[in-house]
């Protein structure tokens, strides 16, 4: 079959373009991009091109650019390009120079796509880009969908060539007398997947000649197997996760009843950063004893009465200080609102559990409103001796990120007048001789 129709079939197969509308071609001048180039022109499909220079690479970034605008003029292609400054934007932002260009290319190309009304961009991704893909996955540890490789289509962005070869497009450009541009920083193993093209792959061959061929088809019938793998683990995550006050749960019990225990809490634990060791390290534990905090990049994990709570990472707001009535802002938009008024006949005292009344006379100003501390003591409404708040909470069966976040109102003597949305301090209680409150009413952030 004519490498134009097996293209052909393949757009088909995937949905990827439609010959009604405008698509962006993204031309680095390199044999991958060409080809894409000239067989969509063939296939009969509207094209553009656009080019980024990165000005990373002296004389050869200006040489690309030459050859892609020789291309473009002699195949009456319309070509828009842009100019980056790389560097810059990677030192600014402090990521690396791959990222830098990966983001400045994409939201260039999306920009574009608005502007002259394209429907997608096609990008040179072929098979043995996949085979790389998914190499690199797997040798950095990955699930069924690491393995699926690089897909056809992905939001604005498509894929063309992932059914040709590197050999069927030197092959279709060595046909038609066509000459390309080679990136010299693709010929130097110094980043992994130039070790990988350059080095692993080439010593794979040599022990299984046809290793990048079965490669390929193995993840194709990985992406069919995924389809099922998806549906059932949808099912599976909904039955044991949850959200109750903030945080996201997972029922153990729910969860060793799954098919596939370790598969349900890797995907859940996926979306939160956690890799697939520390999903293996955390369901190993699962039975062992409450306290052990688990942590990626932004979230936290801790198993607590038969659940695995999992709390968004927050950095501790500063104690404020209060140093009379008002309505108070805490750190994270919470506000705190104290007001004075007399104990009389008409005076009631709320029974909300965001809202607390003490005697103003036992009260102290200037008040703070912190985060518990180790060793903060208070006498809970309703009793003579005092009780560690570490362990009151504990009584009160909360769990391990709901004891990290309590607040306390602390009066100018050091006492802790309210544990916040629990109970106030029985020394400052309102009492038949009471003759004003101080009404602490706090307001969620919304």
């Amino acid at each position: 079959m004519a490498i134009k129709d097996i293209v052909a079939g393949y757009i088909a197969r995937h949905g990827l373009l439609d010959k009604r509308s405008t698509c962006l071609v993204a031309l680095s001048g390199g044999a991958d991009s060409v080809a894409l180039l000239l067989l969509l022109r063939e296939l009969g499909y509207a094209v553009e091109a656009a080019h980024c220079n990165f000005h990373l690479r002296g004389e050869e970034s200006e040489r690309d650019e030459d050859f892609v605008k020789c291309l473009c003029h002699t195949n009456n292609v319309p070509l828009h390009i842009v100019h980056f400054d790389t560097k810059a934007y990677a030192s600014l932002h402090k990521v690396s120079i791959e990222m830098a260009a990966r983001r400045l290319r994409y939201a260039y190309f999306k920009q574009l796509l608005g502007d002259i009304g394209a429907a997608a961009v096609c990008v040179a991704h072929h098979q043995n880009d996949n085979v790389e893909t998914v190499l690199m996955n797997l040798m950095r540890g990955t699930g069924i969908h690491g393995l699926v490789g690089i897909r056809p289509k992905n939001g604005f962005v498509v894929r063309p060539l992932l059914c040709l070869s590197r050999s069927d497009i030197e092959q279709y450009l060595g046909s038609r007398g066509q000459g390309y541009v080679t990136d010299s920083t693709n010929l130097v193993p110094d980043v992994v997947r130039n070790k990988i093209r350059l080095e692993l792959i080439p010593l794979m061959k040599t022990i299984y000649p046809e290793a990048v061929g079965n490669i390929q088809r193995t993840s194709g019938l990985v992406a069919e197997a995924e389809k099922v793998y998806d549906a059932a683990i949808a099912d599976s995550v909904s039955m044991v996760t949850g959200r109750e006050g903030g945080l996201v749960y997972v029922d153990i019990d729910l969860l060793k009843q799954q098919p596939s225990p370790e598969a349900t809490l890797f995907e859940i634990l996926q979306g939160y950063g956690f890799s697939s060791q520390h999903a293996e390290r955390i369901y190993l534990n699962i039975d062992a004893a409450p306290g052990k905090v688990y942590s990626s990049g932004g979230y936290d994990l801790a198993i607590d009465r038969g659940r695995m709570l999992i709390s968004e990472k927050r950095e501790p707001c500063r104690d404020l200080r209060m140093p009379e009535p008002g309505v108070y802002v805490y750190g994270d938009g919470r506000k705190l609102r104290l007001d004075v008024r007399p104990v009389d006949a008409s005076f009631a005292i709320s029974r909300q559990g965001c809202v607390a009344s003490v005697d103003a006379a036992d009260v102290a100003f200037p008040l703070t409103l912190r985060h518990v501390r180790e060793g903060d003591r208070f006498v809970p409404f309703g009793m003579k001796g005092s009780k560690l708040v570490s362990d009151y909470l504990t009584d009160r069966k909360r769990n391990l990120f709901q004891k990290r976040g309590q607040l306390v109102v602390e009066d100018a003597t050091g006492k802790i007048v309210w544990l916040v949305g629990e109970r106030v301090d029985n020394r400052c209680r309102i009492t038949g001789e009471s003759k004003s409150a101080l009404i602490m009413s706090f307001v969620e952030e919304t």
